[in-house]
């Protein structure tokens, strides 16, 4: 064989039911997935284009989707606006559009269409959750967030972004004359069998209008609550909490943390068709079957307070609040509890014991917050090393990080237990700690890092802390009690850098602070 096959056109892959998975070197014959449900008749059309025998295996239909997804995610548009297919890169889609000034009149604006489509599918493909589009006088500049960092993409003429802009408009049904005001919209596409819902946000600014899309894989909105990667610990005090009738539980931590996820997670485990359960959000990020999803809309007086009287009149069981930011959002979600409703919502404070405070500097009288309160739940998302470059600390480099890590790093390392996979190891009291740097590879990006895990920490009420809650304690009486024994996300993220799971400098770029609070940086 010279040279790698050719892999079959989308279209006929996607309606065929047929994928090329792959060649025999040793037989020279070729792998094809076949769709259970496909005409055994498109593997002779698969035979006369490869060219060589075929061996096949019958696919079920998820892993079919799932396979076309993974081997067509570089491909581009094939099938129109709602059918992202992308092949070449964005360099080369870029590099498509004309360098005349006469594409300011794009009458035939198809490479502007290539490219904001190649643009989406590339950030699904690489799991980007936002895309900026940002103009400036001498350019255009588009930036991807990838696991919570941003990371420049794409860097265009200046000129060009009145077209790109227009183009998402369109999409989004905005109104492309407008470009005064913000405006935000939704585009709903489709990479293979991946189904995305795009928000679309504008901002006017100096160099023009700034966009950003912020990227919404449906398949993320049916994570479990075991999917989450939690600490055996908070996982169990969460599934408590959501199995008590009543009370209020919320999720706080910075924007990115992934609040939303948790408590769509959450929500996937109430929903078992015996509970009425409502949300108000702002806004509606996944669509949930059996759910009653309403969505904030402040044109029309619609608040988080507004639609929380409403739904409480429709006979919920559980009611989620997208976020609790205003006291009469706040009083009436702490009603709501005490009469019979488990309230799940979010709050933006940097660990668990400060949504108490949070709640009381809303006008919550303590008592009624030591009665409804049942879970704080605090968390962020650390950047996950690479495990295909990742290189172990070794000499300085290791002492230096375990010198960082502090005086716990020995009962951090304790309870992370023994990383797997051998590396670079610092022998303590009855203990071995790995720890690896980022070095950066073509399967990360050459970032050294790809995907994110949690780190939590899961203030439980219980009687000792409802009495100190009602008596009005500060933040630091509240954790003392609560997390006597560890469990701060501190703690969290020094087990996570000592597991080898991550490094220390990404633990304190995320939290740093809680570091500094226990003594670590």
């Amino acid at each position: 064989m010279s040279g790698p096959l050719p892999a079959f056109a989308y279209a006929f892959a996607k309606h065929q039911g047929v994928v090329l998975l792959g060649v025999d070197d040793a037989t020279g014959r070729a792998r094809v997935g076949l769709r259970e449900d496909a005409d055994p008749a498109a593997l002779l059309e698969a035979r006369r284009s490869l060219g060589i025998g075929l061996d096949v295996e019958l696919l079920p239909r998820t892993a079919f989707d799932r396979r076309l997804s993974e081997l067509y995610a570089d491909a581009a548009l094939a099938g129109g606006a709602d059918d992202l297919d992308l092949p070449g890169d964005l360099d080369a889609l870029a590099g498509d559009i004309p360098a005349t000034a006469d594409l300011l009149d794009a009458q035939d604006d198809a490479p502007v269409i290539r490219l904001i489509n190649g643009l989406i599918a590339e950030a699904a493909r690489i799991g980007a959750s936002d895309v900026h589009i940002e103009p400036f006088e001498s350019a255009l500049v588009v930036r991807m967030r990838v696991d919570g960092v941003m990371r420049e993409a794409l860097r265009l003429p200046g000129r060009i972004a009145p077209l790109l802009v227009s183009r998402v408009k369109v999409m989004a049904r905005l109104d492309i004359a407008e470009k005064r005001l913000p405006q935000d919209g939704r585009i709903g596409l489709a990479m293979g069998s991946k189904a995305l819902d795009v928000r679309v946000s504008t901002l006017p600014a100096r160099g023009g209008e700034r966009v950003v899309l912020r990227i919404l894989d449906k398949d993320q909105g049916t994570l479990s609550l075991e999917g989450l990667g939690m600490q055996p610990g908070v996982l169990d005090a969460l599934q408590r909490a959501l199995r008590v009738p009543n009370g209020i539980v919320l999720v706080t931590g910075p924007t990115g943390a992934g609040k939303t996820t948790t408590l769509y997670a959450a929500l996937a485990a109430l929903n078992d068709g015996r509970r009425n359960i409502l949300t108000v959000e702002d806004p509606v990020e996944y669509a949930i079957d059996g759910v009653g999803q309403t969505q904030v809309n402040a044109r029309v007086g619609m608040s988080f307070a507004a639609g929380l009287r409403a739904i409480l009149r429709q006979d919920p069981d559980v009611v989620m609040v997208g976020e609790v930011r205003d006291p009469e959002t706040a009083q009436i979600a702490v009603q709501a509890s005490l009469t019979g409703h488990l309230v799940l919502s979010t709050v933006h404070t940097n660990d668990a014991p400060g949504a108490v405070t949070r709640l009381r500097d809303m006008g919550i009288e303590p008592f009624l917050l030591a009665s409804s309160l049942r879970l704080v739940l605090a968390q962020r998302l650390l950047r996950r090393l690479c495990t295909a470059c990742r290189k172990p600390l070794v000499g300085d480099g290791l002492r230096s990080a375990l010198a960082l890590l502090g005086q716990g790093a020995n009962d951090a390392a304790n309870h992370a237990g023994p990383a797997a996979g051998g590396g670079a190891t610092a022998t303590g009291a009855a203990t071995v700690a790995t720890l690896y740097r980022a070095t950066g590879c073509a399967q990360c990006s050459h970032t050294g890092y790809a995907g994110r895990l949690g780190i939590h920490e899961a203030l439980e009420v219980d009687e000792r802390l409802r009495h100190l809650i009602g008596a009005g304690a500060d933040e630091d009486a509240l954790a003392d009690a609560a997390f006597a024994r560890g469990g701060r996300l501190g703690d969290a993220a020094r087990a996570a850098v000592l597991r080898g799971h991550t490094t220390l400098e990404e633990a304190m770029r995320v939290t740093r602070q809680e570091l500094q609070d226990h003594g670590v940086v």
